[in-house]
C-alpha cells in the first residue's frame, strides 16, 4: 500500500547479539504491525533471519571496502529506497560511515552516529539486550514479556534433541583468547557431570575442533557434537537440555534465552553488566584470569539456579 511504513534494521551479527535482538525485533514489528520492515545483516545470518518471523524482507551487507564501487553503489541504493525509519542496531564504524555518506535525505536516522536525527541515550553499562529494546521502543515498538516472543519457528521437528544432557560450548572466538576457559577446567566439569550420571555433549562449529578434540580426548565418555549442528538443530539441542555451559560465545547466548539453565563463564574481557546474556534461568561466574574459575564454581552456580 501506498502509504504503509517503511523500516530499515540494522543487524550485521555476531551471533550472541542476533540473539540478544530477539526481543527488539519482535517489539517492533508488534509496535508497528502494518509497517514492511527489512533488517541489513551479513551474509552469515542471512539465512537465520529469513526464518524470523519479525522481518517482511531480509537484506544482505556483504560489508565491502568502501573503495569497491560497485559494492558501494550497490549499498548506496539499498538506503535510498525511500526508509521512513533507519534503526541502527549495530552502531559501528561501519554504521556509522553508512549514515555519513548514505543517509536518505528523508526520514529518520536512530543511532549513535554523529547527527543522526533520533540518537540514542548514554548506553554506558547497559545489557545489550536492553540497548536494542530501548532503540526499537524510541521508533515505535512495543515491549512484549519474554515469554510472550513467539520462538516456534525455531523447533524443527526433524532435528536432534538430547533431553536431560548437559551439553558444553569449549571454543569462542579465536581473535580472543582470554575468553577461554581452558580446557583442563571444562574436562574436570565434564567428569563431575558424568559422575552425576548426566550425559555429556560438546558443541560448536568446525573452527572449534582442536578444543573439543583436546576435551573429548580426555574424557571420551562425552558425545561430540561439534561441526554437526546448523543454527536450527544446535538451537532445538539447546532448548532440551538440562544444562548448559560455555564461554562468552553466541550459542551460549542462545541458550539462554530458549530458556535452558545456562552459565557463562567470563574472564577480564567480558563485561557483565553490557554482556551477560539474558533468559529465565541463566547467570555467569567471572575471575580474571579465567583459568582462576573452577569446575567446583560453576556446578555450585548451576546449583543455585534449579533451585531458583
Amino acid at each position: 500500500m501506498a502509504d504503509q511504513k517503511r523500516v530499515l534494521v540494522i543487524k550485521h551479527g555476531a551471533l550472541g547479539d542476533v540473539v540478544q535482538g530477539f526481543d527488539a525485533y519482535a517489539s517492533l514489528r508488534t509496535g508497528l504491525p502494518d509497517a514492511h520492515i527489512a533488517v541489513l545483516t551479513s551474509p552469515a545470518f542471512a539465512a537465520f533471519m529469513q526464518m524470523m518471523p519479525w522481518f517482511d524482507e531480509v537484506l544482505i551487507d556483504p560489508r565491502s571496502s568502501l573503495f569497491n564501487v560497485p559494492a558501494t553503489l550497490q549499498i548506496r541504493s539499498l538506503f535510498m529506497r525511500g526508509w521512513d525509519a533507519i534503526i541502527d542496531l549495530q552502531c559501528s564504524g561501519r554504521t556509522a560511515r553508512y549514515h555519513r555518506f548514505f543517509a536518505p535525505p528523508r526520514g529518520r536516522w536512530f543511532g549513535t552516529a554523529k547527527g543522526a536525527s533520533d540518537p540514542y541515550p548514554d548506553f554506558t553499562a547497559v545489557n545489550n539486550h536492553d540497548r536494542m529494546l530501548t532503540a526499537v521502543g524510541m521508533a515505535g515498538g512495543r515491549t512484549l514479556p519474554p515469554d510472550a516472543v513467539n520462538l516456534d519457528w525455531l523447533d524443527d521437528g526433524d532435528t536432534m534433541t538430547m533431553a536431560g544432557a548437559a551439553i558444553l560450548i569449549p571454543g569462542c572466538s579465536l581473535a580472543k583468547p582470554r575468553k577461554m576457559w581452558p580446557v583442563d577446567r571444562f574436562a574436570e566439569l565434564a567428569k563431575a557431570l558424568l559422575t552425576a550420571k548426566q550425559t555429556v555433549v560438546i558443541v560448536g562449529t568446525d573452527v572449534d575442533r582442536p578444543v573439543a578434540d583436546a576435551l573429548a580426548a580426555t574424557v571420551p565418555q562425552c558425545h561430540d557434537l561439534v561441526g554437526q549442528t546448523d543454527l536450527i538443530s544446535l538451537a532445538r539441542l539447546l532448548r532440551s537440555a538440562d544444562l548448559v555451559v560455555g564461554n562468552d560465545t553466541g550459542p551460549l547466548f542462545l541458550a539462554a534465552r530458549l530458556g535452558a539453565r545456562s552459565i557463562m563463564v567470563m574472564g577480564p574481557e567480558t563485561d557483565p553488566a553490557m554482556s551477560a546474556p539474558t533468559g529465565i534461568c541463566c547467570s555467569w561466574v567471572k575471575a580474571d584470569p579465567i583459568a582462576s574459575i573452577t569446575a567446583r564454581q560453576v556446578l555450585k552456580t548451576a546449583t543455585e539456579l534449579a533451585s531458583e
